[in-house]
């Protein structure tokens, strides 16, 4: 028998909640884990957000939360603010270089990698995990004006799957989103001197902000 596909996922959060929310719909995370689970053995699924520091209380924290403890490896950073050229405060969050270098530490581990994201920027990390004998799966979406992905990531990929195709599988019921205030005790994690896995929230809801 031959071994079971090994395949690890790469989710630029950022850019999936733009795409599904762009799309309509809501990403159930817990589904999605269940969906590549299904299609081989899921060595790590990644995912990348920035986080404003400072704020009091930041909309991704209780979603953050909820992956750590459900079987994500999250990655964040701290956004740095500054004032561009006409004099307007921006903020600044880019994660290409972490998921690029997680992605190279586990090509020769893995079949197959399936990244989350449309950015062109991610081309040459897609290229260099081919040569390493990877096979890639592009996913974002081509259902939106302008498209979602950039057209050379898409002719780099080995597959390129949009994820309309997906929302039958990934996607969330409308009729099961919380409020704010029982959203975040949902997600909340469990106050216990061990750390446990907290029981799957209802709905499993998405970022209501962009991350």
């Amino acid at each position: 028998m031959s071994s079971p596909n090994k395949i690890a996922l790469f989710i630029d959060g950022a850019n999936l909640y733009a795409t599904a929310k762009t799309l309509g719909f809501d990403i159930d995370y817990k589904r999605l884990l269940k969906e590549f689970q299904s299609r081989g053995t899921l060595l790590r699924a990644f995912y990348y957000t920035a986080i404003i520091e400072d704020q009091e209380y930041s909309s991704i924290r209780p979603l953050i939360d909820w992956l750590d403890y459900n079987g994500y490896t999250v990655v964040t950073k701290a956004t740095k603010e500054f004032i561009d050229a006409s004099g307007r405060r921006k903020v600044k969050g880019n994660m290409d270089i972490e998921l690029a270098v997680n992605a190279m530490e586990l090509a020769e581990h893995i079949d197959q990698m399936v990244l989350f994201s449309g950015d062109g920027d991610f081309r040459s990390l897609v290229e260099a995990v081919q040569r390493r004998g990877v096979r890639v799966t592009v996913i974002s979406t081509i259902a939106s004006q302008p498209p979602m992905i950039a057209d050379e990531l898409r002719r780099q990929a080995d597959v390129f799957t949009d994820l309309v195709e997906l929302q039958s599988k990934l996607g969330r019921d409308p009729s099961e989103r919380l409020a704010p205030r029982e959203r975040e005790s949902r997600y909340r994690p469990l106050q216990t001197p061990e750390r446990q896995p907290i029981a799957e929230p209802a709905g499993n809801d998405s970022v209501l902000d962009a991350p």
